[in-house]
């Protein structure tokens, strides 16, 4: 059971769902707050600190991804959860185009949204508990400093989302190297499935865009394999 008391911000419209999913967390020694709507959740997280934000797409007056837009404005820390419907296989890749973390398809267990939620906690652990250690990288004219989730270019700072850190990190500690994307996608996710996939492409495609103003710097598609990450002298 878990001793910390993690708040959790908890956005669902489904009235059952919410409540049996909100006792359940409850169960598991988490402090969860319910929003019943996408207006009262951002009002809520606006008064409020919370360690992880787990948002319904569908939610009235305010849907989850105009929601985690307004989130990510002001928070680019707080690890982001959406829950989706299994039929709309869009809606995850849209989700992490626009900031969340990570999803998860309805119907769920309670097991697997726990399991989701201590893969965010141990990654937040494993950063608090570097950053007196060196977790900086110099990419070309870019510095990473993983543990405060930042890429600076110049007087450029770009703030990262947890699992663009994560995902950066992992091929700054191997650089040079062909990295199988189920090798990445087991080390980032603990899994390899094929719409977590797409999410990993999602990701690249982003941290391919930060990191355009240096030319030396590139992440390869090696054919059939997975990603190579070059930084040229």
């Amino acid at each position: 059971m878990q001793t910390n008391r993690i708040k959790i911000l908890f956005a669902e419209d489904d009235l059952s769902l919410g409540f049996v999913t909100k006792d359940n967390l409850e169960l598991q020694g988490y402090e969860v707050v319910h929003c019943e709507n996408g207006q009262i959740a951002w009002e809520t997280f606006q008064k409020d600190s919370f360690d992880i934000c787990i948002l319904d797409v569908m939610l009235p007056k305010l849907d989850g991804f105009n929601l985690a837009k307004q989130i990510r404005a002001v928070n680019q820390d707080v690890p982001i959860l959406f829950l989706t419907a299994k039929s709309l296989k869009e809606d995850k890749l849209t989700g992490l185009r626009i900031g969340a973390d990570d999803y998860i398809t309805k119907p769920f267990s309670i097991e697997e949204l726990v399991l989701k939620i201590e893969v965010f906690l141990k990654r937040s652990k494993v950063i608090s508990s570097e950053k007196n250690h060196n977790t900086t990288f110099y990419l070309g004219n870019y510095i990473f400093d993983y543990a405060n989730l930042t890429l600076i270019h110049g007087q450029e700072k770009q703030q990262l989302t947890q699992r663009e850190a994560d995902i950066l990190n992992y091929f700054c500690q191997n650089s040079g190297k062909v990295l199988r994307r189920d090798e990445i996608l087991m080390n980032i996710w603990g899994d390899d499935d094929y719409f977590i996939g797409r999410s990993l492409d999602v990701f690249i495609s982003r941290l391919r865009k930060y990191l355009k103003n240096d030319p030396r710097i590139s992440i390869e598609n090696i054919h059939s394999v997975g990603f190579k990450m070059l930084v040229k002298e």
